[in-house]
């Protein structure tokens, strides 16, 4: 079977069919998806996080010879995080995982964001599930079962992305139909960028594109999601939410070792 026929339906499981779960999420009560949120945020946590360093790095690894080789892959991590904050501090590559602001500010009576602001989301929403997309075909490029867990960790932590940014659009004062259309469409670009990916990357580097895709995995879990369940503090929450990173690292690791079965 060819590569695209595995490529392109699991980029659109990353994007496009992420997106059609967030706005069906919406349609529980505040209430009740408020009290969802850090759950499948902790989940999204693990799943990245066990991405990146259960199957992204030592794939990476295993595909180079020597130690100055690996030393580089390691200077590519760094390379790629401290990219990815830049790409952040210049609002090209943004997430919305600040969810309890996120689900506060719809209950912010009169406050309406600008067309301009609601196009810098939506812009910066397509630039990212491009980069998503360029991760999940340099996987599938090195190896499919290793293509097939990055594109449900990408899933994992879309999910909670798209679901801020439907909000947020819904309270610019957009239609849900507008609104939901204008998400799937910024999704469609996780499948430009895989084809990219496809297309432009040669085998030589492909090691440090699993690389930057495994710096990728950790800066959004680590700079964006873990901050937002900091500031929930209780030993029992604590241990749920730990409970729940652990689930997504074992269900992201079973899936890693049975596909290589």
């Amino acid at each position: 079977m060819s590569l695209l026929f595995w490529i392109i339906p699991f980029s659109l499981l990353g994007g496009l069919l992420s997106t059609l779960g967030a706005s069906l999420l919406l349609l529980l009560s505040n209430e009740r998806l408020t009290r969802w949120m850090p759950g499948l945020v902790s989940l999204a946590i693990g799943a990245l996080l066990a991405a990146a360093f259960v199957g992204l790095l030592p794939h990476a690894i295993e595909m180079v010879e020597g130690t100055q080789a690996v030393h580089k892959l390691g200077l590519t991590v760094l390379a790629g995080i401290l990219l990815f904050f830049t790409l952040e501090k210049m609002v090209l590559w943004r997430h919305s995982h600040d969810h309890d602001h996120g689900h506060g500010v719809s209950h912010q009576a009169g406050h309406k964001l600008s067309k301009g602001a609601v196009a810098a989301i939506l812009v910066g929403d397509a630039v990212h599930n491009v980069v998503d997309g360029l991760l999940i075909g340099a996987a599938f490029l090195a190896d499919v079962h290793l293509g097939i867990m990055t594109s449900l960790a990408v899933a994992a932590h879309e999910l909670p992305q798209e679901m801020g940014d439907f909000v947020i659009l819904l309270h610019s004062g957009m239609r849900a139909s507008r609104a939901l259309w204008l998400n799937l469409a910024a999704s469609l670009t996780t499948v430009l960028g895989a084809l990219l990916a496809y297309y432009s990357l040669s085998t030589d580097w492909l090691p440090y594109a699993l690389a930057i895709a495994a710096a990728s995995f950790i800066y959004v879990a680590v700079a964006d999601l873990i901050p937002s369940l900091q500031r929930r503090t209780g030993l029992l929450t604590s241990v749920g939410e730990l409970s729940l990173i652990a689930v997504g690292v074992v269900a992201i690791t079973l899936a890693h070792f049975n596909l290589h079965v």
